[in-house]
């Protein structure tokens, strides 16, 4: 696998047989209390999505920024968990079928679910918080186009309860954060399997990388073109996706400019651990012990009985007596 190999000649087959059924459960059990946390991600995720977010005051003249189409969503929701997590799976367990290498599968799912879970649950906090009103909040809060005021010039909507709610979690954008730390994750994956800065100047290999975050990019573009969200919204989720999905990724591999960024740090680990075994069976096999021989001894009185002599050689005794 030389599209693997590093420049300090590690190659991607040695240790050989690390595979999920081989050491999956070991690899599993060792990172469970990860997993444990990562389901307690998911729960605080679901808790972020049924709280109510703040309404912010929404006066009559905000509604000149806020009267833009209430349409659909280019991008449906149901579509950003197949693009964010399921492809970058996907390519991960192509790049285990050709390595077999354990480690390197389950770091970077474990990495990439991370990478997605924390930057939803900062992206839904930071959304509750703020309360910013979509740019189609108008036609949310008054489907119908009638406006309604109370007497401190505050919106008195009559729209659906949902849209409402929903039209409150304008900041930051949910849609380019997920992509960019979905995305953003797999770019720096694959930035460091194919070794995009080993400083050989392969532009093609930094074209394959901006793919998938223009690829997020235009996510959040279209965001903007839906109106659902402002600019500011789609440039606070980038920077928090992309910024996640970094840290998340450098928890378990070296960076992508390293000479060993094709592999994570538990790879180096078992690759060391299994070349020390080898070396110390090598060692163990080329010394040969010393045992201590009996020598028989009699006494004046005819008895006879053993003494321990001096430690021997076995081997050199062995190849006097022709044995070697």
């Amino acid at each position: 696998m030389a599209c693997f190999s590093s420049s300090s000649g590690f190659q991607g087959v040695d240790p050989p047989a690390h595979t999920i059924r081989s050491h999956g459960a070991n690899v599993a059990k060792h990172h469970l209390l990860d997993w444990l946390i990562l389901l307690i991600l998911v729960v605080l995720e679901v808790i972020l999505v049924s709280v109510h977010p703040f309404y912010r005051y929404v006066g009559k003249d905000m509604m000149t920024d806020l009267r833009f189409p209430f349409k659909d969503n280019t991008v449906p929701v149901w579509s950003v968990p197949l693009y964010a997590v399921i492809l970058p799976v996907l390519i991960f367990l192509i790049v285990y079928i050709r390595r077999r290498d354990v480690y390197d599968l389950h770091h970077a799912v474990l990495g990439l679910l991370f990478s997605v879970l924390i930057t939803a649950i900062i992206t839904d906090a930071i959304k509750n918080g703020v309360g910013r009103p979509r740019p189609n909040f108008f036609w949310r809060c008054f489907p119908d186009g009638i406006e309604a005021y109370d007497g401190t010039g505050n919106v008195i909507c009559h729209g659906k309860e949902s849209e409402i709610r929903e039209g409150h979690k304008s900041f930051p954008s949910g849609h380019t954060s997920w992509s960019f730390a979905g995305l953003g994750f797999l770019a720096f994956y694959i930035s460091g399997k194919i070794q995009a800065f080993d400083g050989r100047g392969h532009v093609a290999k930094l074209c394959l990388v901006f793919l998938l975050l223009l690829g997020a990019a235009l996510v959040g573009v279209s965001r903007v073109d839906d109106y659902w969200h402002h600019w500011q919204d789609v440039f606070a989720g980038a920077i928090i996706g992309l910024v996640v999905s970094g840290l998340c990724y450098l928890q378990f591999f070296p960076p992508p400019y390293s000479g060993n960024g094709w592999g994570p740090y538990a790879y180096f680990k078992a690759h060391e651990e299994h070349h020390a075994r080898a070396n110390a069976t090598a060692r163990s096999a080329a010394i040969v012990d010393d045992v201590p021989m009996e020598e028989e001894q009699t006494t004046p009185n005819g008895d006879t009985y053993f003494v321990r002599t001096p430690l021997h050689n076995q081997t050199y005794d062995q190849m006097e007596m022709g044995a070697r």
